[in-house]
Order: C-alpha cells, then structure tokens, then sequence
C-alpha cells in the first residue's frame, strides 16, 4: 500500500493523461545512489522525418480496455469467455469475449454513467459490475442476472461500496460500504445465491479493509499514522474482538498489505523497514513471525496468486516501467511466456484451472490489449487491437527515461518524448508534464493525449519531481509538508533541461497536469510567473484551504496521515493560503486553459470557477472547458476528444503560435 495517499487526488483524472500514480521505488538522494544526468545529446539523435499527423479523435478511436477485478473471476466458469471492460460504446461498458469463435457480447449498455467489470460468478455466468453516477465516487456494486437483468445490491444516494472479492469456496462475495457510517467502510458478506447478507466486520475504527483470507477467517486492514508511518491490523471474523496490530515498531515504517497466502496461513505484507525500497514480507497468522518473501533492487509493486495456488504472479517498478515475473510454487522456477511484443504486462489474472492467464500489454507505442496464455502449450492469442488502424504506429513516439539536475543538485527522473519531426534545424516547442498526486509518477505507456500532443509537433517531458513514488522513500517523503517548494522549483528546473536539448526551442515551454499536476501549473504561473509561456490544469486544485476543508467522508480512514503529509487545516490554514495559486491569481501573466468536472468531489467546481474569473480580471487570455457530465477524470471519450483537441488548440495559439489573439477577447469567451 502507498502510504502517500494523498497520491488518491490523481487516480481517476489521470485518466486523462494516462499518467498512474504507483507504488514506491528508488531516490535521487544519498540513501539511493542514483546515475548522473543524461547529457542533451543521448536524447537528439533520432533523425527528424515526415510525420502523418492525426486528429484528437482518430487517437481516441483508440479503444481503452481493463480486466475484472484482481480478486474476482476474470474467466467464465467453463473458461470459455473473458470478462473485461472498454470504452468502445463511448464510455466504460461491460463486454464478453468467447475465446473459440472470437464472438463478443456487451454486457451492460449505459450511454451516461461508466460501468466496470468486477467479476463473473465461480458457479455460472452471473456478472458483477460498478458504477456511479457521473463520476461522483459513490460507486455501487450491480449484478446482472442471467437474463440481463440488473439489480442493485448497494442502493443508496450517498453509499460508497467497493468489491472486494470471493470466499475461497465461491460461495459468498464481499463487499464493503459506508451505508452505516459515512466515514467508514463496513465488510459484508453477501451470499452467490440470493443475495442475502451478513456484517463480517463493523469497521468502528474507520480503518482501510484491504484484504479478506480465502477461508474467510481473516480480515486484513491498515492504518496510516503518517505519510510514512503505517500499520497493519488484523481481525479473525469469528470473535467479537478489536482489530489485533501485527507490526508494532518503532519510528517512521510504512507497511501495508498485499494479499493473504491461498491456504490463509500467511499475509503478505508491504514494508519500507530494510531500506529504501518497498518489500514483500510474509507473516504467519499462527505464529505471529515475519519472514522475507520477495525483494528487488526497486519496490515490489504487486504479489498475487492462481486461483489453486499453484502460481505467483509478482510486478517490480523498475525506473518506470513494471517487470511481471510468473513463478511455479512448486519448485519456484520462473514460468515462461510465449515471445511477446515489448511491453509492460497489468492486469494478470488466471483461468479457475491455472492452465491460461489472461493479461494487458502496454507500452509507449502499444495501447492496453488483450493478451491470453495457454500456459501448457505457449499458444499465444491477441484478443484485441487497441490502436486504431487508421494510425500509422511508425508516426507514434517511443520514450527515453532521462535523469536532470535540479536547483539543489538532486536528479529529476523523467520520461521524455521527442517529435520525430524534431531536429536541431526544426526546433520544437515544449511542455513540462506534472503527474498527479502529489505521490505519483510518471511513467512509460501509451498515453492517447500524449501522442496526440507528441504527433503535433510539442515535445513533453513528464517530471517526477521530488515526492513522486518509483524512487525509494527519501525521494518520495522529500515534499512533505513543503508542496509547491522543492517540488515545484524541480518542475520549473524542467524548463531548464529543455533548454538544453537542441532540438527544442527554448524560448517556448509550457506545462501542463492533471490534479496535483494541475495545482502544479497553476502554482507555477502564479509563484513562477516567467517560468513558463503557458499553462494547462486539467482538474487541478488550486485553493487548498477548501478543499482540506471538503474532503469526502469516505477518506477518514487516511485523513490523519493526509492532514500530517499536507497539513492540518485547522492549525495550516496560513501556509495553505500561501501555496494556493487561487489567493495569488493576479501574478498569472501567461495564457491559461482550465479544465473541470462539475461532479468533481475533489476538486470542487467553484474552485476553478474562481480562479477563471480572477485571471481574466488581470486582461489574460483564458479558456475555460467544463464537462456537466465528469468528475475527477474523464470517463467519457467524446469529452476526452473535447478535451484534448482544446489542449492543441490552445497550444497552436498561445506557445507554437504569435498568441495575438487579444485578452480581452479571449476573456469574453464562454465556457467550452
């Protein structure tokens, strides 16, 4: 578990830039020696050439896929057919594929509201899916019934309910919901058959339910102290007791939870205890011991099992990109995979027999498909082609991960894309891109909104400035209590190293981000007003004074640790005022894009409202897209379009091109 929740913040909107916040890995500090900064020259040798450029729709033409939830049942009980979720209707739905025939089936049909996969049934081909309302958070968990019917199981206008997987017999499935107490999400355990269910655990102490043992005995929850303290607690269902802490210690650690063993005997834990990177550790239930399980020289992202328990499936986040490692328990040989294309694998789940997985493959150039693995006879199976064929993949653009220099001397890990129409004769306009957070990171992996900015001419540069995850706990407890610093002072030394290359023209960099990005951009504009020419903040905050104020009630499980990381309202307030870029608007000089979802719960709507007015009261020019139908992220592809066609058009005008257009006219615009 990421400690750093405030990382949260950027979950969903990062949708929109394809950019995740991710576990923790290695610092540029003394406690992680770290390579020197790349020279320019490494990132310029890509000989410039003709580029098809292509429109914001032909690359959200682009289909996004995801795979049912870790814990559920990703294939059909005969393993027929894989369950998943696409946006190929306009927004999430729900599909089925048959493996034989190729046959896909929509399973859910809404035109409105995302809907995602979370698992079939083990006994028949029931599915379970979520959904909110317009992207407000208060997810709900629906079945639909055999003959398309849907029921839900968390009704409610203020529930919040999360799946949490089966019972090892598949006989009952858990849920959690905050339907007693706002601030709490209870664990029920509703019965396969008609639904029926019964209070597991009556969470008192607001705790993160993070995992529940096959046999249903156990319950796994943690609880951060602090951005980098935490515990782990856990409770046998069968007594009437308090949740039992496992990992009392001393000092600043961060543990979390992974999963439980297949045969319930052990918990796999998270822990930052023996150095800079996060490790998985087992603790055995019975007799209270902890033991090393699996460590690497970058943090363990993710440990999971088959569903017979034969199998480990394990992710490293290595300088941005995730290595997957299949391992045979039996003899802990690694499993090998058929030749696939270069990538990253996500979402790796297995059939009920173990004899197939199912995975995403992802890479710079390669949108998320569909992969499927015959594990007996290395067949290979391509389910799905992501990229729209109209795209030509020669005109897509493949990542460097480059290192710079910050005012301080700390290096910036960063993951730049360079135009292929870029050279030192065509010099091309930039953009520093800042991740959400504060605790993600950029990384590695097809982003539509990326190439898109890429493919027409404007180099970008995605900054893990200090306090992002992927570079060890130094590195990333670096900006505590100190946002809109250090942090920001990284990003703006970004510009910096643009500079440098000689393919980009210096004297035209802008930024861009998506909620703590988007703060970022904003701050940047308003404490750095000649730092950059433009700015673009997708969902941003920009008044941090409301929205600590505001934060949902369902986050009381983790405020404690927030409040330690960003400050505590009651006594921050000041400080608070002073990092907000809303109370310091009449320092933004430079053109500015602002994007917002009315049914943000996060970033509220009247924070982007105000800070619109305020820079168009100092006479810059200033648009304004706001999408009635959104929240903390995109969900829908028509507005993702909108979004990202708003985002070139905005950056022809005001950083490739004159910007002559005046202030007042541009101030008189309505709202996209």
């Amino acid at each position: 578990m990421n400690t750093k929740f405030i990382t949260m913040l950027i979950t969903t909107a990062i949708t929109a830039l394809a950019i995740t916040a991710c576990e923790r890995q290695a610092p540029e500090s003394a406690a992680a020696p770290q390579p020197a900064a790349e020279p320019a020259a490494e990132t310029a040798e890509p000989a410039a050439r003709e580029v098809q450029t292509y429109s914001a729709e032909a690359f959200f033409a682009t289909t996004t896929y995801y795979l049912p939830h870790s814990d559920g049942y990703s294939f059909s009980p005969d393993g027929e057919k894989l369950l998943y979720t696409s946006d190929e209707s306009g927004i999430f739905n729900v599909y089925a594929r048959n493996l034989a025939s190729g046959e896909t089936v929509q399973l859910t049909h809404s035109t409105d509201d995302a809907h995602h996969s979370a698992s079939y049934f083990p006994g028949d081909e029931r599915v379970l899916f979520m959904a909110d309302k317009g992207g407000n958070e208060r997810n709900h968990i629906w079945v639909r019934e055999l003959d398309g019917t849907t029921t839900d199981l968390t009704p409610g206008d203020e529930t919040r309910a999360i799946f949490t997987g089966w019972s090892g017999d598949g006989s009952r499935f858990y849920i959690r919901t905050n339907e007693r107490d706002p601030q709490a999400l209870d664990l029920y355990a509703y019965s396969a058959e008609d639904y029926s269910r019964e209070l597991v655990f009556q969470n008192d102490q607001a705790l993160s339910i993070d995992a529940v043992s096959p046999d249903g005995r156990w319950v796994a929850m943690t609880k951060p102290r602090t951005s980098a303290d935490s515990d782990v607690y856990l409770v046998e269902t069968s007594f009437n007791e308090a949740p039992k802490l496992i990992t009392a210690h001393e000092g600043n650690i961060s543990y979390g939870v992974y999963t439980f063993t297949p045969d319930s005997q052990n918990l796999i834990l998270s822990t930052d205890e023996h150095g800079e990177w996060n490790q998985a550790w087992a603790y055995n239930i019975e007799s209270g011991e902890m033991s090393e399980y699996l460590t690497a020289d970058w943090d363990v992202s993710f440990v999971g099992f088959s569903k017979t328990g034969a199998y480990r499936y394990s992710g490293i986040n290595a300088d941005a990109e995730t290595i997957v490692t299949l391992t045979n328990l039996a003899d802990g040989s690694e499993v090998a995979l058929p030749e696939l294309p270069p990538g990253n694998l996500q979402n790796v789940r297995f059939a009920d027999g173990d004899g197939t997985i199912a995975f995403l493959l992802n890479a710079d150039t390669i949108p998320s498909d569909i992969f499927v693995v015959d594990l007996a006879s290395q067949s290979l199976d391509r389910l799905t082609h992501a990229l729209n064929p109209e795209i030509n993949p020669d005109d897509l653009v493949d990542s460097t991960v480059v290192r710079y220099e910050s005012f301080d001397g700390v290096l910036v890990p960063s993951i730049l894309f360079k135009p292929k129409q870029a050279s030192a004769e065509n010099k091309v306009p930039a953009l520093v891109l800042v991740h959400g957070g504060p605790g993600g990171q950029s990384r590695k992996g097809y982003s539509a909104t990326v190439q898109h900015l890429v493919n027409h001419g404007y180099a970008v540069l995605g900054a893990n400035n200090r306090g992002s995850s992927g570079y060890g706990k130094t590195f990333f407890h670096m900006d505590d209590k100190r946002h809109g610093e250090e942090d920001l002072k990284d990003i703006v030394w970004g510009r910096k190293y643009l500079e440098s290359l000689d393919w980009v023209d210096g004297e035209r960099v802008g930024i861009i981000g998506g909620s703590y990005g988007g703060f970022m951009t904003a701050a940047a504009l308003a404490f750095h007003p000649d730092a950059f020419e433009v700015g673009i903040n997708i969902f941003g905050v920009t008044n941090w004074v409301r929205t600590l104020k505001s934060i949902p009630p369902w986050w009381e499980s983790f405020k404690e640790a927030l409040y330690d990381e960003m400050g505590d309202p009651a006594t921050d307030e000041e400080r608070h005022r002073s990092i907000s870029p809303l109370f310091h608007a009449a320092n933004i000089t430079k053109p500015l894009l602002v994007v917002q979802g009315a049914n943000d719960p996060r970033v509220l709507q009247a924070e982007s409202d105000e800070l619109v007015e305020a820079v168009r009261a100092n006479g810059v020019p200033v648009e304004y897209v706001l999408f009635d139908d959104e929240g903390h992220g995109f969900q829908v592809k028509e507005n993702r379009i909108e979004a990202s066609d708003a985002y070139v058009e905005f950056l022809d005008t005001y950083l490739k091109g004159n910007g002559e257009e005046s202030a007042e006219a541009e101030g008189d615009d309505e709202d996209l």
